[in-house]
């Protein structure tokens, strides 16, 4: 009569299901990973900055200042004086440039986009395109 209530719906099938199932999957069919790259972007507006930018320089489009706290990689709302790391004092203006000596330039991982993608030129074909009959 005991053994009745390990036979309800849910009790280890965890375990169950591992029982006939190989450890791992395989490889074989499955797709492609894709292809990722690392980039900076301006906090203001979102233009990706060049490789090896200078972190006390300026925006190529929008020319606010790089080595500001709203750039950084610790810079974060929620938190004490909005950074991560222990700031000895407040920071006023967050997209001004300062002298912070932990300031670390914010790097994100984005996925690789193809070209043969490319978006079309007017709403009108855009919309078209997504009705289009194959």
């Amino acid at each position: 009569m005991d053994d009745r209530r390990y036979r309800q719906r849910g009790y280890k099938e965890h375990e169950k299901e591992r029982q006939g199932k190989p450890t791992e999957p395989s490889l074989s069919g499955a797709p492609a990973a894709p292809t990722t790259r690392t980039v900076s972007r301006c906090a203001d507006c979102g233009t990706p900055l060049p490789p090896l930018t200078d972190s006390l320089g300026q925006c190529p489009k929008c020319r606010s200042e790089l080595h500001s706290c709203r750039q950084c990689a610790y810079f974060d709302p929620g938190q004490h004086f909005e950074c991560t790391k222990p700031v000895p004092e407040r920071i006023s203006d967050k997209g001004a440039r300062n002298a912070c000596s932990l300031f670390s330039l914010h790097v994100t991982v984005e996925r690789e986009t193809t070209s043969g993608s490319a978006r079309p030129v007017d709403a009108r074909r855009a919309f078209d395109n997504l009705f289009k009959k194959k």
